[in-house]
């Protein structure tokens, strides 16, 4: 019985459970359902204020492009209204500028008119006083003058032509000759030795030890001596010699001198070099002055800058193709004052010009340009006269020659410079130039063999009698002299001579 009940409650208690469940679960899926449809609604919400900030961003950047896209158009239309103004602004000042003009034009053409009108009445009263002439004379102006002409040329045709050639001829010779005198006359009055000077110094040394105190310990004194004086020492060159090394003639000569006080002395150490090299430098600079100043004295230049004279001094350290610069110089302004004095120019200008045509060589290691401009500049510092100034600065052609003194500066540095034995070239660039000359002449047509001979100072050349004739001969030759002066350079004067032979060889047999 007990069990039966127990049975009955656990049937009733298992389908009670099973109701509960399904209630729970009904339950629990209602719930579900409405988060469910509250989740898609918040979900739905939040698209349309996405979708609407999406439209404003879109709106707001859209106006935003419209406004930089019309921008320019609003600018190039601000530009294109001012263009426009500027436009008729400058067509009202045309207009007007025209009616000026217009107005000017009518007054020359008045004033033409009335010239036209006297020429005109000048014109009626000289043909009226020739008609008088005329009708007192009985034979016209111009019949008159043509009967005089004739009748001289038949009386004296002969005459006048051997005179016509006598003039012509004599007046070349007598240029030619007095050309040739006066150049002559110069180079005569002064013929000065020239002295050739290399890169470079040798000290004579007592003996060998003296080398071993010259290096000194480690080497210290001849790198004091170097780094105090910029020249380079060789040492091992030459036996009982030691030579000085330097593109600066100036630092040469101070170490050289040096050096000697330094072996002399015996005491070599870095001190005393430092010490001898300063004393030599501040003697050489009174060396140098005193050679400016004696230079100006010796060409009779007066009233230059004591600056000036010391960088003129400092030539007398500088070669140029082994001649001493400034003894050129000094040559130079002798015969530039010479050939002024014959030919009637200024004698100071072209001395003056001639004496300061190389001082910018004096820095020329020291600022950059041609030694020509550099003395320009130098020269226009120290407040020389232009006239000097316009002197020296054609000298090489780099500028026009705008004063007879220019000419005559020119003239004395090819004569100082191209005398024998004044200067000297390596042998590579002598055979260079000479191939140049060579190579430029065969280039032109009709040209069989060139042959450059007297040191480059002549170009001889054979010609095809067929190619070329007589008269093209003068024309070739003046063709290859315009070419060697545009492309080559050259000291002095180059003499081109055209040959042209016709030879005819047969036999006897």
């Amino acid at each position: 019985m007990s069990l039966n009940i127990i049975l009955l409650l656990l049937a009733l208690s298992g389908v009670g459970g099973v109701v509960l469940g399904y209630v729970l679960r009904v339950l629990i899926g209602l719930a579900q359902r409405g988060s469910i449809e509250l989740d898609t609604k918040q979900k739905l919400l939040q698209a349309k204020e996405q979708a609407a900030k999406i439209l404003a961003d879109a709106e707001y950047r859209g106006a935003v492009i419209e406004t930089e896209r019309l921008a320019p158009i609003e600018e190039r239309e601000e530009k294109i209204t001012a263009r426009e103004e500027r436009l008729a602004a400058r067509e009202e000042f045309l207009d007007s500028r025209q009616r000026d003009l217009d107005e000017k034009e009518n007054s020359v053409r008045a004033r033409e008119q009335e010239a036209v009108r006297a020429k005109n009445a000048a014109e009626s009263l000289a043909a009226e006083r020739s008609k008088e002439l005329a009708k007192v004379a009985h034979i016209s102006e111009t019949a008159a003058r043509e009967e005089l002409f004739s009748h001289i040329e038949r009386t004296h045709e002969e005459a006048i032509l051997l005179r016509l050639q006598k003039l012509a001829a004599n007046g070349r010779e007598r240029l030619e000759e007095k050309a040739r005198a006066i150049l002559i006359t110069a180079i005569h009055r002064l013929g000065n030795a020239v002295n050739a000077e290399v890169m470079s110094l040798s000290v004579a040394l007592p003996s060998e030890e003296m080398k071993g105190k010259i290096i000194g310990k480690e080497g210290r004194n001849i790198k004091t001596f170097e780094r105090a004086t910029g020249v380079d020492v060789l040492i091992d060159d030459a036996p009982d010699r030691i030579t000085l090394s330097s593109f600066d003639p100036l630092r040469r000569t101070i170490a050289k001198v040096a050096l000697e006080r330094l072996i002399a002395d015996g005491r070599i150490q870095p001190a005393k070099i430092e010490e001898a090299v300063e004393k030599t430098r501040v003697e050489i600079a009174e060396i140098v002055k005193q050679k400016g100043e004696a230079a100006a004295y010796e060409t009779g230049v007066i009233g230059l800058d004591p600056k000036l004279t010391a960088l003129l001094g400092r030539l007398h350290f500088r070669t140029s193709y082994g001649q001493n610069v400034l003894q050129h110089s000094i040559e130079m302004a002798h015969i530039a004052g010479m050939l002024a004095a014959e030919l009637g120019a200024d004698p100071s200008v072209a001395r003056t010009g001639a004496l300061l045509h190389d001082i910018g060589k004096a820095v020329d290691h020291e600022v950059q340009g041609t030694h020509v401009e550099i003395g320009r500049r130098i020269l226009e510092k120290f407040g020389v006269d232009k006239r000097v100034i316009q002197a020296m600065q054609s000298h090489h052609e780099e500028y026009p020659y705008e004063t007879p003194e220019a000419v005559l500066v020119q003239v004395a540095d090819a004569i100082s410079g191209s005398r024998p034995g004044a200067r000297r070239d390596t042998v590579d660039r002598y055979l260079e130039r000479l191939g140049d000359l060579e190579r430029l002449a065969n280039a032109f047509e009709g040209v069989e063999k060139v042959y450059a001979i007297s040191a480059g100072r002549e170009l001889r050349i054979f010609v095809n009698p067929g190619k070329i004739s007589d008269l093209a001969m003068h024309t070739l030759a003046r063709e290859i002299a315009t070419r060697i002066q545009a492309e080559l350079k050259y000291p002095g004067e180059i003499k081109v001579n055209v040959i042209r032979e016709n030879r005819v060889v047969e036999f006897a047999r």
